[in-house]
């Protein structure tokens, strides 16, 4: 079969559980990372033979796809900040409402610094992917980052992209909710974290590509306690946080107020700040 026969059947076959457009977006994602050409280019060759190998693969993407399976990890890659990142089902799926975090503290951090290359220790909890201390330390090159997880695959996973991305971050293996650990780490300049947040109770909620395939771990708290990550980053700050140091947190949208209290709690002045969609996503605790 041609290209241009192949990929009007996998739109066709995809289109049984996806809505038209999302059909259509993830194809052209598949094709032109199977093929290395753009939508434009494919149609100016859709009457090329495809190769064998690119058939066989093809065909094992369609299955994985037809299963729910988020295509990001079908091919192994999801686009952050302007880079490619590998990833799998060890980490979360880096997400854009996490973009504009970290695009956040790097027009904050420019605002305050006219030089990029000022020395500045950031801390990252929960690196997952390694999305946000990467993306940092690419636009911060002076920085000093350290990004810690309790998860032994999603920091093989960061540290592999940190390779492939040509960033040095100290990648640390921690359980963060264990404060007997806490006297490992340093003093920071800026914290930032997309913690777990969402309730267990909320699970059956989510699609499938969700609670099928990304790690309960990186998503999930206790009902009896849904903001313990809020709370121990507050109480981590306290004596980590230098003064004047900012803390930088992704939230649920529904818990705005709960989240600013428990930073307000502490003795934090904080922010809240919208995302594109106008949705508040996004916490600034400020130490005095």
């Amino acid at each position: 079969m041609t290209t241009g026969e192949l990929y009007i059947d996998f739109i066709k076959k995809l289109k049984t559980i996806y809505e038209d457009r999302e059909a259509e977006i993830i194809s052209d994602w598949v094709f032109e990372s199977l093929t290395g050409m753009k939508r434009w280019e494919r149609r100016a060759n859709q009457h090329n033979e495809i190769k064998n190998n690119q058939y066989q693969h093809l065909q094992k993407y369609l299955r994985e796809l037809l299963k729910h399976k988020p295509i990001q990890y079908v091919l192994n890659e999801a686009w952050f900040y302007k880079m490619k990142f590998f990833v799998n089902e060890d980490v979360l799926i880096p997400r854009p409402e996490t973009e504009e975090l970290v695009e956040w503290i790097v027009n904050e951090f420019d605002l305050k610094n006219s030089n990029k290359s000022k020395s500045t220790n950031i801390l990252d909890i929960g690196s997952g992917s390694g999305c946000i201390s990467i993306s940092l330390k690419k636009e911060l090159p002076g920085a000093d980052i350290t990004a810690i997880d309790v998860s032994e695959k999603a920091l093989e996973v960061a540290k592999k992209n940190a390779r492939e991305l040509n960033t040095s971050i100290d990648f640390l293996q921690i359980d963060f909710l264990d404060e007997t650990k806490w006297t490992s780490i340093s003093q920071f300049d800026i914290i930032v974290s997309n913690p777990p947040y969402i309730a267990l109770k909320e699970k059956e909620s989510l699609g499938k590509n969700v609670i099928d395939f990304e790690p309960e771990l990186a998503l999930f708290v206790e009902d009896n306690d849904p903001f313990i990550f809020y709370k121990k980053i507050a109480g981590f700050s306290k004596t980590h946080l230098k003064k004047r140091g900012n803390i930088y947190v992704e939230i649920n949208e529904i818990s705005e107020e709960e989240i600013k209290q428990v930073f307000e709690k502490e003795g934090f002045n904080t922010t809240i700040k919208k995302d594109i969609y106008g949705k508040d996503r996004m916490v600034k605790a400020l130490s005095e």
